[in-house]
């Protein structure tokens, strides 16, 4: 409102974004490695000890399931 001063809430706390765009960073790395994956010719595929099928499985699983845990 007019004549109002922005103020940020006494409990507001600014590691907690952090770490929700550090969880959201991480998310959008995986989908992009997912998609790298599914990206490679299956010769790479048997270069780095993998088949088609372990790639299928490694794409479809959710942006959120980080086999790290980071």
């Amino acid at each position: 409102m007019k004549g109002q001063k922005s103020q940020v809430p006494m409990d507001f706390q600014p590691h907690l974004v952090q770490e929700v765009v550090r969880q959201f960073a991480r998310w959008w790395q995986l989908h992009q490695q997912r998609m790298e994956l599914a990206r490679l010719s299956d010769a790479a595929l048997h270069d780095i000890g993998m088949s088609r099928v372990d790639i299928l499985q490694e794409v479809e699983r959710p942006f959120w399931d980080d086999p790290l845990k980071k």
